[in-house]
């Protein structure tokens, strides 16, 4: 099993939500995150006063799937929707997972997906 996180533009969330349906991944979470990398922020100018904005919102997906087909299939997918060009679009992480435990059922494993 494959744990692929995906911190992508905000303004991307439907668009990679929309790929990851068409493949039918169905099981995601998502989170509201800040962050900084190559971007490095920007400057903002708020009522005359100009100012530094150095941690920028991002979306985090979460997804398990089942092997390594899988992933490479949801990571294209990501890519591909999330895709602008431009810094800032996003970095995708991969870790293997030990173990999944359904908590309502107590199932192990792939079946517990």
């Amino acid at each position: 099993m494959i744990k692929i996180e995906a911190i992508v533009r905000p303004e991307k969330m439907e668009d990679v939500k929309d790929a990851l349906s068409l493949i039918n991944v169905n099981g995601i979470t998502l989170s509201q995150v800040m962050g900084c990398g190559s971007q490095k922020g920007k400057t903002k100018t708020v009522r005359g006063r100009t100012f530094e904005v150095n941690m920028l919102p991002k979306i985090k997906f979460e997804i398990v799937v089942s092997n390594e087909e899988w992933a490479q299939i949801t990571i294209d997918a990501i890519c591909n929707a999330a895709y602008t060009g431009e810094i800032g679009d996003g970095k995708i992480f991969c870790y293997n997972l030990d173990n999944v435990v359904r908590i309502r059922t107590r199932e192990i494993g792939i079946t517990a997906l």
